[in-house]
């Protein structure tokens, strides 16, 4: 048995600890191959810094889940990895550049991806070791990087699969482009933000010279690319017009008036200028009528040759030059202030500028019909919460065509030539044989669409014959932020079922944000963000793990909160003075840990092992359905009320005793229980029960790979519980007693006990020595029928009326009034309980027990209040 110092100082306990575990290959999987398979893949984090709270909220889970199955017999793998992160990785990496004066195009692509690969391996260590400071027990044998050759392979399998299925085509549609980074970006990638903003009204002049329309517009430097105005089918305010041409304001090219489905004739003037190259419904509009797509824009942003005199400006440059033009030559009738939701980049922060462009795409409908029937059978994907189900759905059912080129320069290439004499593509997993007579495309594929392949392309796919992916693939879990449902879990299922025809893990755990202590999300801008690593320099990485799985309930927000880091601090603490005065009353040749006989066990025995069978009973079943919180709650309300509080203050009495026998069956039992204790805890807080695990009499070689508390049916024991629930009610109450008079646990006092039951009279007989130990009385009576002193201090309880003589220290006055509160208190329980049990809607739908409960409840108040009253009389009969 090793020493344990009086205080837990995390990093004592923390310090090598993980290489430790390293140093005997406790995160590999197991090499029993009976054992049944259970796997996590981590959602890779990208390697664009160091890992916030919410990574270690999405590890914290993680790590729990494969230890408590690995303690459970399973052939746990959790498989590590990163994410290369294109246009994140790729703006971070050139930001760096900017700072040194340098520019990936003065460098060229093979300087500049050169940069970025050690920017990868400097925060791929960094990643590592915060990794190993949550204590993760993850198989670094199979660590993948979604660059990483086997990765990359599966990528191009996966392109070129979908392109000979047609589901992947190149063609010209409206995109999302950040004129910063100069790329498209998906949906996914444009954060919605309100800026300030103004409609503008301009008049567009009929080519006849009979008069104008007006039209308004938020971006009047897009009107170089209009080629029509449209009207509502059926508009009769309109119908005269309807051919008509008319001539665009400061240009003079003629556009027609047409018809179309998609106007609004309510919003605005139910004219709208038809702009098919920048905006995504005007593109339609522009199909259906075959209108000209007109692109007004350069890559960065400036104006082209189509805006005349205006080419070469800044988009904004030129909106407000050209609404000064327009007003100086009679053109705008007025500028509406609003303020309206406008698209940024999610890496550069610019305004996204919606514009027609030549991109890959992914035909979405087939793939997400597929996906959508899957949930409808008994393979489907379960989302915990249920309700995120229905996000994933909505999504699936209105999803566009995903763009999937990227014109950056990290990432995965598109696997497609071009023949540089006549243009004919290629597309394949290798390059042309005659590669000198092909150019290959020079955009990289979206970061999405590598992660999306993440569960099967980790273990081993393409390559169906993969040990790893026949034993570990579909996976059990993925735990990962409600936030990024459609980003990327709704992708990796349809990937999943489209190529391995299976759902690629059977549960999606979601949990919330954490937000800081007023509730606002965490951010750079605000300041306000909390680094893990040094919560765990603080309060140690047990204590951080505890707090992220006891914060809140699955799918929801949390907080961060000191006070209740300092909690969890505060509980592993008391663990940790639990375990030491355990270890330190143990003899030296105290046998490890075993089930002990129940043959021998006192009622505070009965009911510890009860208690503590009930308690792994809900912890399994709580983990099982990933309620963290709950299971939290559970183990620790054992813990800390049920075997600190009360069985080990009960154990001090055989312990400090002359019964050897006793003795050591007392030590038998606190080794039995602590060992269930830290083994429970394990998965949440893996340092510190490895400590002090170990500490105890020849244990293994470690917590983690010891098994996990199983319920016994031997322990189940009702009858204790409502014994000793009376003898701690009784204690309780004598406590509370001492406790408002003044009269400390060293002052003897005379203790009264009226019992109504013979029952309740043999719990006290038996177990005099615990009510002597913890009531510490002058003179013990227990009876059916005691003549209540005329002075005293009186409780009733269930069953029993207990009387304190408190003479010379108590105020007759002050008792009566004392004894009315507790009347008045009763007499609420009451009328509470009266109406719950008349609410028809309580009666009818709550189960049996519940209700038999509440009566139960009823009738013990009505009791209790009659003898609070005529103890009131007999005081004031004193006075």
């Amino acid at each position: 048995m090793t020493d344990l110092a009086p205080k837990y100082d995390p990093q004592a306990v923390e310090q090598g600890r993980y290489q430790e575990w390293l140093d005997q290959d406790l995160f590999k999987p197991s090499s029993e191959q009976k054992a049944h398979p259970y796997a996590i893949v981590i959602p890779p984090p990208n390697v664009t810094g160091k890992l916030h709270l919410g990574h270690a909220w999405d590890t914290a889970i993680q790590d729990a889940l494969i230890r408590f199955k690995r303690m459970q017999g399973f052939d746990t793998l959790y498989l590590p990895g990163m994410d290369h992160a294109g246009i994140a990785t790729q703006a971070k990496v050139e930001a760096k550049l900017r700072d040194q004066g340098k520019n990936r195009h003065e460098m060229g692509r093979t300087a500049f991806v050169k940069q970025v690969w050690d920017w990868k391996d400097e925060y791929a260590s960094i990643i590592r070791s915060q990794w190993a400071k949550m204590g993760l027990s993850l198989d670094y044998s199979r660590e993948r990087f979604t660059l990483d050759e086997g990765l990359s392979k599966a990528v191009r399998r996966v392109f070129v699969k979908l392109y000979e299925e047609g589901l992947i085509y190149r063609g010209e549609y409206i995109i999302n482009w950040d004129p910063e980074l100069q790329t498209a970006l998906s949906d996914i990638e444009v954060i919605h933000q309100d800026d300030e903003g103004a409609f503008y009204h301009i008049k567009y002049p009929f080519a006849d010279g009979s008069g104008f329309v007006e039209i308004a517009t938020t971006r009047p430097e897009t009107m170089f690319g209009d080629t029509a105005v449209a009207v509502a089918h059926g508009d009769d305010r309109y119908k005269d017009i309807v051919g008509k041409e008319l001539v665009l304001p400061l240009i003079g090219r003629h556009i027609p008036i047409i018809e179309d489905q998609h106007v609004d004739p309510e919003f605005g003037t139910g004219l709208v200028k038809i702009t098919p190259a920048h905006d995504p419904n005007d593109f339609a509009v522009g199909n259906r009528h075959k209108l000209a797509r007109i692109n007004v824009m350069n890559d960065d942003g400036t104006m082209n040759e189509q805006a005349g005199k205006y080419a070469g400006m800044d988009r904004f440059e030129c909106r407000e030059m050209l609404v000064k033009d327009l007003k100086e030559q009679g053109y705008l009738i007025k500028i509406k202030p609003i303020v309206h939701s406008v698209g940024h980049s999610e890496r550069s922060g610019v305004q996204v500028e919606p514009r027609l462009s030549t991109q890959w795409f992914v035909k979405m409908k087939p793939l997400a019909e597929k996906a959508l029937q899957n949930q409808e059978t008994t393979d489907k994907v379960n989302f915990v919460p249920e309700r995120f189900e229905l996000t994933f759905k909505q999504w699936m059912e209105n999803v566009h065509d995903w763009v999937i080129s990227r014109q950056l320069w990290w990432g995965h290439r598109i696997p497609a030539w071009y023949q540089k004499q006549t243009g004919e593509v290629y597309v394949g997993e290798e390059a042309p044989e005659d590669i000198e007579n092909w150019e290959q495309d020079p955009d990289v594929l979206d970061t999405w669409f590598s992660s999306a392949l993440w569960p099967f392309s980790t273990l081993g796919w393409p390559d169906e014959k993969s040990a790893d992916f026949q034993r570990y693939f579909p996976t059990n879990a993925l735990v990962t932020g409600y936030d990024i449902v459609f980003f990327w879990v709704s992708r990796m299922i349809f990937q999943s079922l489209h190529f391995t025809h299976e759902q690629p893990f059977n549960d999606v755990v979601l949990h919330g944000l954490i937000r800081d202590e007023q509730g606002r999300k965490m951010s750079k801008s605000l300041g306000n963000g909390v680094d893990p690593m040094d919560v765990i320099d603080q309060y140690g990485a047990d204590a951080l793990r505890w707090f992220l799985l006891n914060g809140t309930a699955p799918g929801q927000d949390t907080r961060y909160n000191p006070k209740k880091l300092s909690a969890a601090w505060n509980f592993i603490n008391k663990v940790w003075n639990a375990s030491r005065f355990v270890i330190m009353n143990l003899p030296a040749e105290t046998k490890p840990a075993h089930k002990p006989n129940t043959a021998s066990f006192d009622l505070a025995d009965r009911w510890i092992f009860d208690r503590l069978n009930h308690t792994v009973g809900e912890v399994i079943r709580l983990l099982d359905e990933y309620k963290f919180g709950e299971a939290g709650r559970e183990m620790y309300n054992f813990i800390w009320n049920d075997f600190c509080d009360w069985y080990i203050e009960m154990a001090k009495v055989a312990l400090n005793g002359e019964n050897q026998t006793l003795k050591v069956r007392k030590q038998d039992n606190l080794v039995w229980i602590l060992d269930q204790i830290l083994r429970m805890l394990h998965p949440i807080m893996p340092f510190v029960t490895e400590k002090l695990w170990l500490s105890m009499p020849h244990q293994g070689k470690s917590i983690m790979v010891a098994k996990y508390p199983e319920t016994h049916d031997e322990f189940v024991d009702d009858q204790a519980r409502h014994e000793m629930d009376f003898l701690i009610e009784t204690i309780k109450a004598v406590r509370n007693i001492r406790m408002e008079v003044n009269a400390p646990l060293s002052a003897p006092i005379d203790i009264m006990i009226q019992l109504e039951d013979p029952e309740n009279e043999q719990i006290l007989a038996d177990n005099t020595d615990y009510v002597k130990n913890f009531l510490h009385p002058k003179k013990l009576t227990i009876a059916g029928q005691i003549a209540a002193p005329k002075l005293a201090k009186t409780a009733v309880i269930s069953g029993a009326q207990i009387f304190v003589p408190l003479v010379d220290l108590v105020d007759v006055d002050e008792e009566i009034q004392r004894m009315k509160k507790e009347e008045q208190s009763l007499k609420d329980e009451l009328e509470r309980s009266s109406k719950k049990l008349s609410n028809q809607g309580f009666v009818a739908h709550a189960p049996e027990s519940v209700i038999a409960k509440e009566k139960s409840k009823q009738a013990d108040y009505e009791h209790q209040l009659e003898s609070v009253k005529q103890r009131i009389q007999e005081l004031k009969k004193s006075e």
